[in-house]
């Protein structure tokens, strides 16, 4: 069985199988906000899913991180440093991509053990 979470007409923003939650890739709401501002945003985004699973940020596989701009790199780590639990860091990519809605700085995408 496939369960999903937040479904619309073109996407769910969740969907777990097999113990395994896949998150759709997540985005800031506020785009006036600063890389640090922005990432913190999506950390809350991908927290507030992962609850509804019911799982948590110690329990992810990998992270696929898209940022806009490289430059950013340091103040999307900065923030992301602050939120993943120290010994529970999962395995992650980050690269530059063209966003889909050019105000957004990040995008993250989230693989987890619903455990």
């Amino acid at each position: 069985m496939i369960e999903r979470f937040d479904t619309g007409p073109r996407m769910s923003e969740m969907t777990v199988h097999h113990g395994v939650a896949y998150l759709a890739g997540q985005v800031p709401e506020d785009t006036s906000a600063d890389i640090v501002g922005q990432t913190e945003q999506v950390l809350q985004a991908i927290d507030d899913l992962l609850r509804l699973a019911p799982t948590d940020k110690t329990h992810i596989l990998r992270a696929e991180i898209f940022l806009a701009d490289m430059a950013d790199f340091a103040g999307m780590n900065e923030a992301w440093d602050k939120w993943v639990p120290a010994g529970a860091t999962p395995a992650r990519a980050t690269v530059q991509a063209k966003l889909a809605n050019p105000e957004w700085k990040i995008e993250i995408v989230i693989t987890a053990v619903v455990p």
